[in-house]
């Protein structure tokens, strides 16, 4: 009997112990909180959520490339690129000028997309002097900012990619104006047997 009493007793203290336990846990979710947006009376301004502090900068987010970020070098717009430009590039830059680019510029930058074929304004062909003279920075900075009617894409272009299509950007140009004699002895070669 004593045996079942000391078994009952130790049973019930653990019990005891078990719920005490979980009637003093609190959860996260319990505490005081605002929703998103909510009116607080809290602060003066009446907003819950607070406004980020001056200089604040997310993590991961800190630009400190001149270059890279804006296309430019001392204030002014770059001809060089960040980081070396390779075959991989030029693909992945014709890529992203079809999907954003060709709409208004056409696939051979000329200005004659379907955007202008239904009535939009022409933009100005990547071809004309000015344009062909221009500093790559020029062109990164357009898409970064947008210029006249064309709007920028820094949301939906990043500068990885900005700089890629500035680099394809750059073959257009050369190829409407290149020379067979530019061309490598092989590459010569190959076109030639692919005329015959």
């Amino acid at each position: 009997m004593k045996q079942s009493f000391k078994y009952w007793l130790q049973l019930f203290a653990f019990t005891w112990v078990a719920l005490s336990l979980a009637a003093c846990q609190q959860k996260m979710a319990d505490q005081p909180r605002y929703k998103p947006l909510a009116k607080s009376e809290f602060f003066a301004d009446d907003r819950s959520a607070r406004p980020a502090i001056q200089g604040t900068v997310a993590r991961g987010a800190l630009q400190t490339d001149e270059l890279f970020y804006t296309g430019k070098i001392g204030g002014k717009d770059a001809d060089v690129f960040p980081y070396p430009v390779d075959e991989t590039t030029f693909r992945r830059g014709r890529e992203r000028f079809n999907i954003y680019c060709a709409p208004c510029h056409d696939r051979t930058g000329r200005g004659e997309g379907l955007v202008v074929r239904r009535g939009f304004r022409p933009p100005p062909s990547l071809h004309i002097d000015r344009l062909r003279q221009a500093p790559a920075g020029h062109f990164f900075d357009v898409m970064t900012h947008g210029l006249g009617a064309m709007p920028d894409y820094s949301e939906q272009v990043n500068p990885l990619d900005r700089w890629a299509i500035t680099a394809y950007i750059r073959a257009l140009q050369l190829s409407q104006q290149a020379r067979l004699s530019d061309l490598p002895e092989n590459e010569r070669r190959r076109l030639a047997e692919t005329k015959r």
